[in-house]
């Protein structure tokens, strides 16, 4: 009996050390509407539609990447810290390899772009196991596992040989167009003397940094919130812009954000704001790109 309980111990024990907290995603299920877009955007097999709702079926198969969010039409799936099990690429091959090359394909590029270097060679090794072709690979090329990096979302990307423009005067000095403090969408107060009867820019946190004429362009006479819908609330910064919407006299938002994917939950936290606050407000869009032009 003794030698039964300590066998229980360990394995309950065990069971402990595999689990660890790690980046996740959830799902909010009164938000979700069953849609399915977020479905072909994980191809690592992690969402399922059960009862008219999305759902996460194994944490094993979650990356915590985040892929899916940018799709959500409702701002339903949000990631969060918590306990789960290891993400295990081998039982994610496994589910990918029977949905066929197109499938294969979409997760090697979806480990690709976000920098997984490991995990892609984890996923590279198997199809060699399993003597199936590599999609990635051209045909001739002598590429290593280990050249497969980057993503337009994290992967590595070096601009310093980016040519410059001559005629910019470095001499010159831009005036700030910044009309008020704080900026962060968490911070700022909803019911703010500088919401009053303006145009609002919602801006995505990396955009002033990688599009050089920010303040000219973008923030003149105008107040300004920035927040990042993928490593923040979601849901909380929908129910904050609701209450910036329905407290004040917003003429317009001026939306700008990144052209990854993820960097598009901001649309959505935007549609939606206004969706609840239940006026017309009109929702102009600009796109940048990663090296800072407009798409």
């Amino acid at each position: 009996m003794r030698d039964i309980l300590n066998l229980l111990k360990n394995q309950a024990k065990n069971e402990i050390i595999n689990m660890a907290k790690r980046k996740i995603i959830k799902i909010n299920e009164k938000k979700c509407n069953g849609c399915g877009l977020c479905i072909p955007n994980c191809p690592e097999g992690a969402l399922q539609i059960i009862d008219g709702k999305a759902r996460l079926v194994s944490d094993l198969f979650c990356d915590g990447l985040g892929a899916c969010i940018g799709h959500c039409p409702k701002g339903a799936i949000k990631i969060e810290e918590r306990e789960a099990e290891p993400y295990n690429e081998k039982k994610v091959m496994n589910n990918i390899v029977e949905q066929g090359k197109n499938t294969i394909k979409a997760h090697l590029e979806h480990l690709k772009e976000h920098g997984e270097t490991n995990y892609l060679n984890e996923a590279i090794k198997y199809l060699k196991e399993k003597n199936i072709k590599n999609p990635l690979e051209k045909k001739g090329s002598k590429k290593t596992e280990k050249e497969f990096c980057g993503c337009p979302g994290s992967k590595m990307i070096d601009f310093r040989n980016k040519k410059m423009d001559k005629k910019q005067d470095i001499n010159s000095r831009q005036e700030s167009e910044l009309r008020q403090w704080p900026v962060q969408l968490s911070l700022v107060n909803s019911n703010a003397p500088y919401f009053k009867n303006v145009d609002l820019l919602l801006v995505a946190d990396c955009v002033p940094f990688a599009y050089a004429n920010f303040h000219s362009d973008f923030l003149k006479n105008k107040a300004l919130i920035i927040g990042c819908p993928k490593l923040d609330d979601a849901e909380f910064y929908e129910q904050k812009l609701t209450d910036i919407l329905k407290n004040n006299n917003i003429k317009a938002i001026n939306l700008v954000n990144m052209e990854v994917p993820c960097c598009f939950g901001l649309q959505r936290i935007a549609e939606n704001a206004i969706k609840n606050s239940g006026k017309i407000i009109l929702l102009r869009q600009n796109i940048i790109t990663i090296q800072g032009g407009k798409k």
